[in-house]
């Protein structure tokens, strides 16, 4: 469903600037109304790293009139891989000031602030309220739950991503979305942050630069869309991106039912402090093995990893459906138990939490996830195996031990 233009329209064009954003001007759906919105936005980009790079220069390059840019970090010489808006040069330099040097070359007509604050939960409310939107591209939990618990409480959209490796998620959160638009945030899709360490970070995992490139540049277009009223922005669908499968799906995504719309964070509150539980419970990777090996009736584990990450092994007995089979309209649930408690194991958490989300959208309940994922889980392991139709081959579900015990 369309929605209306989050920002009204700025002044009449210059000469200069119908030269400049000519081909936005050609396009029936922008057209001069919406190029002149988009110089009257105020947009705030968080992070002026992977997500952030592309980000801010397609901002700028539109003509967005006002952006700020907020990081408190330096270009490192292992930034250069993927952080296209800085350069060789830049190494050992506050990424702010690289990121305002290169918009500023790019289009001098923006006003381009730069702000070196580390932004938390005390001051994310201060930092981002003069804005219209905000774009997420923090590296860090602590960050991205102080951005979107601000944004909450301002009633402002956040066009949220992450990345890992080669896969990414793209959605928008805007808990004040207007009547007839799905109203969410980051607590909808994870309601807590994960335990410290229990997700690598890109410096210990490793990340694909094209794929940062191409979904910072998704949401440039999400935030043009919102301020400008053109086409369908991503509120109430989450879009999985799998680069190295060329595929992308989608997931959807609904307010959590156990919980009030509220503004939920003052400046001096800690998000992570007196968090609301999770609609889909936590088990531990203790209490899990204690289930498993205590006998009667174990709960159904279902590993939602691709078949290539099972060469790692998995939790003995786990039944195996890649995420990109239980997510999307045409995704499959078909041999999954209802009667039972179902474990979803991912290789650190947040996939598990999206499978949840699929199947609590299908009518399943009994919804676990294995907190910190196989990260987490201390053994034994079951090793894949080339027998046909085993689960690890990415078949559909057959017996395993936890089916028929």
């Amino acid at each position: 469903m369309d929605c209306p233009p989050l920002i009204a329209p700025g002044p009449p064009l210059t000469g200069g600037q119908v030269s400049r954003y000519s081909r936005h001007l050609l396009m029936p759906a922008l057209g001069e109304l919406g190029q002149r919105r988009l110089l009257a936005a105020r947009v705030a980009v968080v992070g002026a790293g992977g997500l952030g790079s592309p980000s801010l220069l397609y901002l700028a390059a539109a003509g967005v009139g006002t952006i700020t840019v907020l990081d408190d970090d330096r270009v490192d010489e292992t930034n250069l891989q993927r952080q296209v808006i800085h350069d060789s040069d830049a190494v050992g330099r506050p990424k702010v000031d690289s990121a305002v040097e290169r918009v500023r070359a790019l289009n001098p007509e923006v006003r381009i602030i730069g702000r070196t604050d580390h932004l938390d939960a005390a001051n994310a409310r201060e930092l981002l309220e003069d804005h219209d939107l905000v774009l997420d591209g923090s590296d860090n939990f602590e960050t991205r739950y102080a951005v979107n618990d601000a944004c909450v409480a301002l009633g402002i959209p956040l066009v949220w991503a992450a990345v890992y490796r080669t896969e990414a998620h793209l959605t928008v959160f805007w808990s004040a979305a207007p009547h007839g638009q799905v109203a969410t945030d980051l607590r909808d899709l994870f309601p807590t942050p994960p335990e410290p360490g229990t997700v690598p970070a890109c410096g210990d995992a490793g990340v694909l630069g094209p794929l940062v490139g191409q979904v910072g540049s998704m949401m440039a277009a999400e935030a043009i869309k919102l301020i400008t009223g053109t086409g369908e922005p991503l509120l109430g669908r989450v879009l999985f991106i799998d680069v190295l499968r060329a595929a992308q799906r989608e997931i959807p995504l609904a307010p959590r039912a156990d919980r009030v719309r509220r503004a939920r964070v003052a400046p001096t509150v800690d998000p992570a402090a007196g968090a609301e539980p999770s609609t889909t419970a936590m088990i531990s990777a203790a209490d899990l093995r204690s289930r498993l090996d205590s006998g009667g009736s174990p709960p159904f584990v279902l590993d939602v990893r691709e078949a290539h990450e099972l060469t790692d092994g998995r939790v003995p007995g786990a039944a195996h459906l890649p995420i990109g089979t239980l997510t999307g309209d045409a995704g499959s649930s078909a041999g999954l138990p209802r009667d039972r408690d179902l474990v979803l194991v991912c290789r650190a958490g947040p996939r598990a939490h999206l499978a949840a989300t699929a199947l609590r959208s299908r009518g399943f309940d009994r919804l676990l996830v294995l907190d910190g994922g196989m990260l987490a889980w201390p053994g034994p392991i079951e090793l894949p195996t080339d027998r046909s139709g085993d689960p690890t081959n990415g078949a559909p579900l057959s017996p395993s031990p936890q089916e028929s015990a």
